[in-house]
Protein backbone atom coordinates (compact mmCIF):
# COMPACT_ATOMS: atom_id res chain seq x y z
CA UNK A 1 0.00 0.00 0.00
CA UNK A 2 1.46 3.50 -0.91
CA UNK A 3 2.32 6.17 1.96
CA UNK A 4 -0.12 8.99 1.67
CA UNK A 5 2.85 11.31 0.68
CA UNK A 6 3.39 8.66 -2.76
CA UNK A 7 -0.42 8.90 -3.61
CA UNK A 8 -0.21 13.12 -3.12
CA UNK A 9 2.85 12.63 -5.49
CA UNK A 10 0.66 10.75 -7.88
CA UNK A 11 -2.31 13.64 -7.68
CA UNK A 12 0.61 16.43 -8.22
CA UNK A 13 1.84 14.74 -11.41
CA UNK A 14 -1.79 14.13 -12.53
CA UNK A 15 -2.67 18.28 -12.29
CA UNK A 16 0.82 18.81 -13.36
CA UNK A 17 -0.18 16.50 -16.73
CA UNK A 18 -3.21 18.49 -16.70
CA UNK A 19 -1.78 21.80 -16.67
CA UNK A 20 1.15 21.53 -18.56
CA UNK A 21 0.05 18.99 -20.96
CA UNK A 22 -3.73 20.08 -21.69
CA UNK A 23 -4.94 16.18 -20.27
CA UNK A 24 -8.71 15.85 -19.46
CA UNK A 25 -8.81 15.02 -15.75
CA UNK A 26 -10.16 11.37 -16.12
CA UNK A 27 -6.85 10.95 -19.24
CA UNK A 28 -4.48 12.39 -16.74
CA UNK A 29 -5.99 10.20 -13.21
CA UNK A 30 -6.27 7.07 -15.92
CA UNK A 31 -2.28 7.36 -16.87
CA UNK A 32 -0.84 8.20 -13.29
CA UNK A 33 -3.21 5.63 -11.52
CA UNK A 34 -3.54 2.53 -14.43
CA UNK A 35 -5.82 -0.43 -13.67
CA UNK A 36 -3.90 -1.25 -9.82
CA UNK A 37 -4.36 -0.22 -6.63
CA UNK A 38 -6.47 -0.07 -4.15
CA UNK A 39 -10.09 1.48 -4.15
CA UNK A 40 -9.20 3.78 -1.17
CA UNK A 41 -5.70 5.08 -2.63
CA UNK A 42 -7.21 5.73 -5.96
CA UNK A 43 -10.23 7.45 -4.20
CA UNK A 44 -7.89 9.65 -2.41
CA UNK A 45 -5.53 11.24 -5.33
CA UNK A 46 -9.08 11.15 -7.30
CA UNK A 47 -10.24 13.41 -4.45
CA UNK A 48 -7.17 15.33 -4.35
CA UNK A 49 -7.19 15.95 -8.36
CA UNK A 50 -10.46 16.91 -8.71
CA UNK A 51 -10.82 18.89 -5.26
CA UNK A 52 -7.38 20.79 -6.76
CA UNK A 53 -9.20 21.58 -10.08
CA UNK A 54 -12.46 22.83 -8.16
CA UNK A 55 -11.62 24.94 -5.34
CA UNK A 56 -8.21 26.52 -7.70
CA UNK A 57 -10.07 29.68 -8.17
CA UNK A 58 -10.45 29.60 -3.74
CA UNK A 59 -6.97 28.41 -3.41
CA UNK A 60 -5.76 31.48 -5.71
CA UNK A 61 -7.69 33.77 -4.15
CA UNK A 62 -5.92 32.92 -0.06
CA UNK A 63 -2.32 32.09 -1.61
CA UNK A 64 -2.09 35.73 -3.35
CA UNK A 65 -2.04 37.80 -0.43
CA UNK A 66 0.22 35.07 0.88
CA UNK A 67 2.67 35.53 -1.91
CA UNK A 68 4.46 39.06 -0.58
CA UNK A 69 5.97 40.21 -3.74
CA UNK A 70 5.07 37.75 -6.05
CA UNK A 71 1.78 37.11 -8.30
CA UNK A 72 0.50 33.77 -9.15
CA UNK A 73 1.29 34.00 -12.50
CA UNK A 74 5.02 34.53 -12.15
CA UNK A 75 5.40 31.61 -9.88
CA UNK A 76 6.81 28.19 -11.73
CA UNK A 77 3.94 25.69 -12.53
CA UNK A 78 5.02 23.19 -10.35
CA UNK A 79 5.37 25.86 -7.25
CA UNK A 80 1.95 27.15 -8.05
CA UNK A 81 0.13 23.77 -8.19
CA UNK A 82 2.01 22.42 -4.84
CA UNK A 83 0.57 25.78 -3.00
CA UNK A 84 -3.31 24.77 -4.96
CA UNK A 85 -3.04 21.21 -3.56
CA UNK A 86 -2.12 21.72 -0.13
CA UNK A 87 -4.59 24.38 0.48
CA UNK A 88 -7.15 22.59 -1.14
CA UNK A 89 -6.72 19.43 0.87
CA UNK A 90 -6.71 21.78 4.03
CA UNK A 91 -10.14 22.89 2.82
CA UNK A 92 -11.32 19.02 2.93
CA UNK A 93 -13.42 17.48 5.54
CA UNK A 94 -11.21 15.41 7.01
CA UNK A 95 -8.40 17.14 6.50
CA UNK A 96 -4.51 16.20 8.15
CA UNK A 97 -3.56 19.02 10.48
CA UNK A 98 -2.31 22.32 8.97
CA UNK A 99 1.55 21.01 9.68
CA UNK A 100 1.19 17.98 7.68
CA UNK A 101 -0.12 19.61 4.87
CA UNK A 102 2.71 22.24 5.06
CA UNK A 103 5.13 19.81 5.79
CA UNK A 104 3.72 17.00 2.91
CA UNK A 105 3.76 20.55 0.33
CA UNK A 106 7.68 20.83 1.44
CA UNK A 107 8.80 18.10 0.78
CA UNK A 108 6.83 17.49 -2.61
CA UNK A 109 8.97 21.06 -3.97
CA UNK A 110 11.84 19.41 -2.27
CA UNK A 111 11.63 16.73 -4.99
CA UNK A 112 9.79 18.20 -7.95
CA UNK A 113 11.20 21.91 -7.43
CA UNK A 114 14.06 23.98 -6.97
CA UNK A 115 15.98 24.08 -3.79
CA UNK A 116 14.48 27.71 -3.02
CA UNK A 117 11.10 26.29 -3.41
CA UNK A 118 10.93 24.14 -0.24
CA UNK A 119 11.29 27.63 2.01
CA UNK A 120 9.24 29.38 -0.07
CA UNK A 121 6.21 27.37 -0.42
CA UNK A 122 6.50 26.93 3.58
CA UNK A 123 6.59 30.74 4.22
CA UNK A 124 3.57 30.89 1.62
CA UNK A 125 1.15 28.28 3.17
CA UNK A 126 2.31 29.48 6.99
CA UNK A 127 0.79 32.83 5.42
CA UNK A 128 -2.31 31.20 3.98
CA UNK A 129 -2.88 28.91 7.39
CA UNK A 130 -2.23 31.48 9.58
CA UNK A 131 -0.23 29.74 12.23
CA UNK A 132 3.42 28.92 12.77
CA UNK A 133 2.92 25.46 11.77
CA UNK A 134 5.78 25.58 9.27
CA UNK A 135 7.64 22.79 8.53
CA UNK A 136 11.37 22.68 8.76
CA UNK A 137 12.83 22.64 5.58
Amino acid sequence: MPSRRMLRERALQALYAIEVGGREPTEALEEILGSGGASDDRAFVRELVLGTLAGASDADQRIGPALQGWTLDRLAIVDRTILRLAVCEAAQIEAPPRAVIINEAVELAKRYSTPEAARFVNGVLSGVFGDASSAPT
